[in-house]
Formats: structure tokens, C-alpha cells, sequence
């Protein structure tokens, strides 16, 4: 957007995960006394990383201002940053990971024809018990494994992911994210996207072993997003500024995570602490089956471990959509984002 730090202040106040919070909830509380709506229902939704923001938040609001939320969205959900992080010795993401390269797969028909036969939700259900089963236990055990056992995993590995057996032995049965997107369709010289497997772009280097750019974010956020917003912002709007629209920035750059040093950033139990302060929030969780920037299995095991009781699990709710991380780019799920939208404000 256009927000960023005036002259007089220096942007380190505002840019990291502490500074973030603090600045964007006093702005919350602000706009709330100034508008004397502290009466009225209120909903945070956040999108990626805003998700992070949100679930935070929402304790931090409960905590400093005796604001309780009626509710949380999360759209396309990073809690756990351990879940998405393909650092050395952190066995996790490949198995948050595995559910939705086997719907990328399946997608663009690299699937062995008795997988690729099935729905897409049957093919991410088996997915998700051999991510949980089998591939877990594999990752588990190391060089351990004996070599009939490091044989049979390569073969399901191969056989969820589209990927050649001689590649993921040579990956150590761990494909990392930018890899599995050069590789899936390397053969046709193509590319799949990060925000959104369905996309697909040319390569440059057909030797290359990591993606060069990613398809779905050149021309649907680089591209359409910036010229729809600056159009309608001047046409419809009469917004006249000379500012540019970030749609998406690296500006904000480093930003500051000096809070979990030594350790992976994870707001998951700050929104239990909320839910249980709260017995009365709501969460809705939204999930594209194509994102392979948040996948939604990462997301599942988020809240798998969240430690609630049976009584608040109730209160969380998931819906999936066959599409990226921004879900509502594919029509038919914005039109069904808007009927689930209106069941889960309608539920309360």
C-alpha cells in the first residue's frame, strides 16, 4: 500500500515482528475510540503474512487493551514458520510440503495413471497419510534405513510427487520447494509457480536447479494487481498521489526477527492463549490446494498441535479451494469464498 514511516520517524520502529504488532494494534485501538465502534463485532483477516500479523494480534489485543475479537481469518495460514523453512536438519517442511506437490502433480498430469485417475481431494488425502505414515518415519530414520527400505520410500516418493526415482535419491528423499517447481515439467522446459502451482513459465536455464522467477507472482501480483489498483485508485477514486502502490516490497527490509533468535518464529500459541482467554473467538482458516508457498498441511499440523481442549476445537474452522495462495485469483472460488463468508459470519 502507501503506508510507510513519515520523515520524522525512523522505519525501524515499524518494521519487524514486535514493532509490527505494537504499531498496528495501537492503530486498531485508535481507529476504534475515534470511531466509537468498541460495541461492534470485530474481525481480523490477514492474507500470508498477515496471517502471522492477525494471530498474534489477536492476543495482543485481548492483553494490552481488553479488546476481544469476535473472530479471526486466516487466508492462505503461516503460524509456524518451521513448517515452511527447508533449513539443514529441519525434516518438517518436507512432509508439510509433500501434500501439495502431489496436488501440483496431479495438476499437470506427472502422476502415475492409477493416481492421476483419482479427484484431486482423494489423491491429497493419500497424500496426507503417507506425509504423516510412511515418509515421517523414512525422514526419521535417516541413513539408518536399510537399503530395501530407502528403495520402497524413494518409489511412494516418486509416486506422490511426479518426480523420477533417480531424482529423489539423489535429493536425499527431500525435494526443497524451488527445486520440486524447476523440476516437475523441466522435461517440457517449463516451470511451476510458488504462490500458485497451476502456472507455469518458460526456463531459461533447462540446467538450472532452483526456479529463476516464479510464474504465478510476475503477471498476477507484479502485474495485474499493480495496474488494477492504480486504476482504480485514480479513476474511481480520484486518489492523486505521487507515491508509489507497493504491492508487494522488499522496502521493509530486514525485518526485524531479534524476538526468536535461536529459534523459528511461531505465533501458533499466541492465538491459543487468545482462544483461551476467549472461549467465544472463532477461526476461519482458508486453504488453496496449489499454494506451495503456505501449503495446507502445513497449516492442518499447525493446528493439530495447538493444545486446545475438545471444547475450543469446535471454534476452528478450514475450507479448501482448488487454487494458489490467493485463492480468489480463480473465479469459481471467489464466488465460493463468498458463500462460505457469509455461512461462517451467519454461524456466530
Amino acid at each position: 500500500g502507501f503506508s510507510r514511516a513519515s520523515d520524522e520517524k525512523d522505519a525501524k520502529q515499524f518494521h519487524g515482528y514486535n514493532q509490527d504488532i505494537e504499531s498496528v494494534g495501537e492503530f486498531i485501538r485508535r481507529w476504534t475510540s475515534d470511531n466509537k465502534r468498541w460495541a461492534s463485532p470485530k474481525y481480523l483477516i490477514g492474507e500470508s503474512y498477515g496471517t502471522t500479523r492477525a494471530s498474534a494480534m489477536s492476543e495482543h489485543l485481548q492483553n494490552r487493551y481488553g479488546m476481544y475479537l469476535n473472530g479471526v481469518i486466516l487466508v492462505s495460514a503461516v503460524l509456524n514458520f518451521q513448517s515452511i523453512d527447508f533449513a539443514d536438519g529441519n525434516d518438517l517442511p518436507f512432509a508439510t510440503f509433500l501434500p501439495t506437490y502431489a496436488a501440483s502433480a496431479w495438476y499437470h498430469k506427472k502422476l502415475a495413471p492409477e493416481m492421476q485417475s483419482l479427484k484431486l481431494e482423494d489423491v491429497v488425502s493419500r497424500a496426507r497419510e503417507f506425509a504423516m505414515g510412511d515418509y515421517t518415519l523414512a525422514l526419521m530414520k535417516g541413513s539408518a534405513m536399510s537399503d530395501a527400505e530407502r528403495s520402497a520410500i524413494i518409489e511412494k516418493i516418486s509416486r506422490f510427487t511426479g518426480l523420477s526415482r533417480e531424482y529423489i535419491d539423489k535429493a536425499d528423499l527431500r525435494p526443497v520447494i524451488f527445486r520440486f517447481c524447476q523440476e516437475l515439467l523441466r522435461d517440457k522446459g517449463l516451470v511451476i509457480g510458488r504462490f500458485d502451482s497451476r502456472y507455469t513459465g518458460t526456463i531459461s536455464d533447462r540446467l538450472g536447479e532452483s526456479m529463476e522467477r516464479d510464474p504465478s507472482h510476475h503477471p498476477t501480483i507484479a502485474g495485474c494487481f499493480s495496474t488494477c489498483i492504480n486504476d482504480y485508485l485514480a479513476r474511481e477514486l480520484n486518489v492523486t498521489t505521487t507515491l508509489p502502490y507497493e504491492v508487494l516490497t522488499g522496502r521493509v527490509w530486514p525485518w526485524d526477527y531479534s524476538n526468536v533468535q535461536n529459534e523459528y518464529l511461531n505465533v501458533a500459541p499466541r492465538l491459543r492463549n487468545a482462544m483461551q482467554m476467549n472461549p467465544a473467538l472463532r477461526v476461519w482458516v482458508l486453504n488453496g490446494y496449489y499454494d506451495l508457498a503456505t501449503p495446507f498441511y502445513g497449516t492442518e499440523y499447525t493446528f493439530d498441535h495447538l493444545g486446545l481442549p475438545a471444547s475450543l476445537r469446535s471454534n476452528i474452522s478450514m475450507t479448501y479451494y482448488p487454487a494458489g495462495h490467493m485463492m480468489y485469483l480463480l473465479k469459481s472460488s471467489l464466488v465460493q469464498m463468498k458463500t462460505d463468508a457469509r455461512r461462517w459470519y451467519e454461524s456466530r
